[in-house]
């Protein structure tokens, strides 16, 4: 692999390897992506199929803007996740340096609690996410589907520039930054948040 992807892929199996350990990509499931360029727009996303505790740093495919694997694989047996596409939507409309989906159970839950969007307000870790302690910040919650240009339009139709997050119902959540040390802070502080606004509507706390 060249440097700069092979860096890619240490970071990204590094990353996997705690929000596996956290239970946030339990099984095979969640995927994480960095952007390699922009003109034309390529990301490195993990691979499909495998325990994303367990990932190497080839463990890698780099796609486009659609979220297809691109001819040139240092890996061409290696799969992208079908969701690659929505990596790539959200790091063009968001530019964002890094996404992460994970399978974080707070998020769905308050998706289906909230399923016009999740409303935190008045909480200090709101700063995590750039957001002043008394702000309010509403992460929109969108429908699941398996086509990855309908969620990328649904992402793009409800899509602030302050709220770095989207829930997909009864699926997952998608949170971006501009490198993965941001994206995994902001995706810990949307667990808490998510957690005490659960909790302070009555619902018992849920764990990962």
């Amino acid at each position: 692999m060249s440097s700069e992807l092979e860096r890619a892929g240490a970071a990204l199996a590094a990353e996997s390897a705690r929000m596996a350990g956290l239970g946030w990509m339990r099984g095979t499931s969640g995927n994480l992506s960095v952007t390699l360029g922009r003109d034309p727009l390529r990301l490195a996303v993990t691979a499909s199929g495998l325990d994303k505790g367990e990932l190497r740093a080839s463990d890698v495919v780099v796609v486009d803007e659609a979220g297809a694997a691109v001819p040139d694989q240092p890996n061409p047996d290696q799969r992208p996740s079908a969701e690659a596409g929505l990596h790539a939507r959200i790091a063009a409309v968001a530019g964002a340096g890094a996404v992460v989906h994970v399978h974080m159970l707070s998020a769905v839950v308050a998706g289906q609690r909230w399923p016009d969007g999740v409303v935190l307000r008045d909480l200090e870790m709101l700063k995590g996410l750039g957001r002043r302690d008394d702000d309010v910040m509403t992460v929109p919650v969108v429908s699941n589907s398996q086509d990855m240009r309908v969620l990328g339009d649904a992402f793009e139709a409800g899509f602030d520039a302050a709220t770095p997050a989207v829930v997909v119902a009864r699926h997952g959540l998608y949170v971006w930054g501009r490198d993965l040390v941001q994206a995994r802070h902001r995706t810990e502080c949307l667990d808490w948040l998510f957690q005490f606004t659960l909790a302070a509507n009555g619902f018992q706390e849920v764990v990962a």
